[in-house]
């Protein structure tokens, strides 16, 4: 198996681990919250983010992975960055409506395609905006209901969008730039993620829910779905900087819109959900939307390695005479040594 095929098999292992542990741990969490009435979302977040840590260290412990340090500031930085990007989106569902926060979420891809053709001048052909131009009002019909807007949501949303989007480009740049693997790299954020969220959780979820963590009444039963769902996280963790470090910022959130596609879907078949022909038309044209962008992404990393090789060959058919010349074996060398003229002492002295 070559390095291109087994590139694109753990790529299609990372989209569906990722596709099934988030609609894993949704249809737990939403036990959790809807059934169960444990609403503190952030510390559950929290707690999640240590469970992955002491997960990545037992495996880190019996050598899984190679640990391998890099700029301290660079971790500390994105590990904050990501925890506050998570808290920000929280806000932006508790003072939002529902449609306001899905409009949210669906800001976040052409927010990334923004910010990455500005900073990193990445261009995104007509094919692919295209594509994802579909994708958001598919998504947008599915989900979208109502939309009613205030000065404080609108800011959290906006500050939750801006922070989701660098956090999620930085996933990408820093697994590429400093050659790490996306274990590695959660192993070492983990931590600050965790750190950020702990502090936090329980005052953002008092704000927001007006009740205490910990004053929670923890039965049996609501110990054993905060302990699956914690499980689970791990695989979610993993994957989500997987998947953006073997794809893109762009593709994970595509993959995020198909998730909330089948959790609609299974929300409807094991929940018995509400379900509507707005729900039904709009996952079918945001379905048509991922199609074509899988369909035109596959196209283009296909053109890239061709048109990679015949500029190879062009560079080195030109660089072919030149080469001659170096060697003195070119027509154009011995025209020039027979043309030369041929100065004596005469010459000279005149």
């Amino acid at each position: 198996m070559g390095e291109t095929e087994r590139f694109q098999l753990g790529t299609v292992g990372a989209l569906s681990l990722s596709v099934v542990s988030s609609v894993s741990i949704v249809i737990c969490n939403k036990a959790l919250i809807s059934t169960l009435g444990f609403h503190f979302a952030t510390t559950l977040t929290s707690w999640h983010l240590l469970v992955t840590f002491c997960s990545l260290h037992i495996a880190l412990r019996m050598k899984f992975f190679e640990h391998k340090p890099f700029d301290p500031k660079s971790v500390m930085g994105f590990g904050i960055l990501n925890g506050i990007s998570i808290g920000l989106l929280n806000l932006s569902l508790g003072f939002n409506s529902v449609g306001f926060y899905q409009m949210t979420k669906l800001a976040i891809i052409p927010c990334t395609v923004i910010l990455e053709t500005i900073f990193f001048r990445k261009k995104f052909s007509r094919s692919i905006q295209f594509s994802l131009g579909i994708l958001l009002i598919g998504v947008g019909i599915a989900t979208v209901t109502d939309l009613q807007l205030n000065v404080l949501g609108s800011v959290l949303s906006l500050l939750a969008v801006l922070t989701t989007c660098i956090a999620q480009i930085m996933t990408n740049t820093i697994q590429k730039k400093f050659k790490v693997s996306s274990t590695q790299l959660l192993y070492q954020s983990c931590p600050y993620q965790a750190t950020t969220l702990l502090v936090t959780g329980p005052f953002l979820d008092k704000l927001l829910t007006g009740h205490n963590v910990f004053a929670f009444n923890y039965t049996q039963q609501v110990l054993a779905f905060i302990i699956l769902s914690c499980l689970i996280s791990v695989s979610v963790n993993f994957s989500t900087f997987l998947v953006i470090g073997k794809t893109s910022p762009v593709t994970y959130q595509v993959l995020g819109h198909l998730k909330t596609c089948l959790v609609l879907a299974f929300g409807y078949v094991l929940l018995r959900d509400p379900f509507n022909w707005r729900n039904i038309l709009g996952i079918f044209v945001a379905l048509i939307g991922m199609i074509l962008y899988s369909y035109y992404c596959t196209l283009e990393s296909q053109q890239k390695p061709a048109e990679a090789s015949i500029q190879s060959a062009q560079a080195s058919e030109e660089a072919a005479p030149l080469i001659n010349l170096e060697n003195g074996s070119g027509l154009l060398g011995d025209a020039a040594v027979s043309k030369a003229p041929v100065w004596n002492s005469k010459d000279l002295r005149a």
